[in-house]
């Protein structure tokens, strides 16, 4: 490989803000936030919205957060 012309790869932990749930693992992304690990060791913090753990997918909880139709919407906006 070439020196110089890749990212570094190193560990970081992930946390999804909405649940909490964090996990550690591999990427070439960086943070200047900090976090301790479990091991003791401080690894750089990726804050995510959504991750395994709260993604419907893999929850099996469909969450709607617009139950109106289009032309509810419209009536609604436009007060028709």
């Amino acid at each position: 490989m070439k020196e110089g012309i890749h990212p570094k790869y190193q560990q970081v932990v992930f946390l999804d803000v909405s649940t909490g749930f964090k996990f550690l693992t591999g990427s070439t992304m960086g943070s200047n936030e900090t976090i301790e690990w479990e091991d003791g060791s401080e690894y750089p913090l990726i804050k995510v919205d959504i991750s395994s753990e709260s993604h419907p997918f893999y929850t099996g909880q469909q969450r709607f957060n617009d139950a109106g139709g289009r032309v509810e919407k419209f009536k609604k906006k436009y007060n028709r």
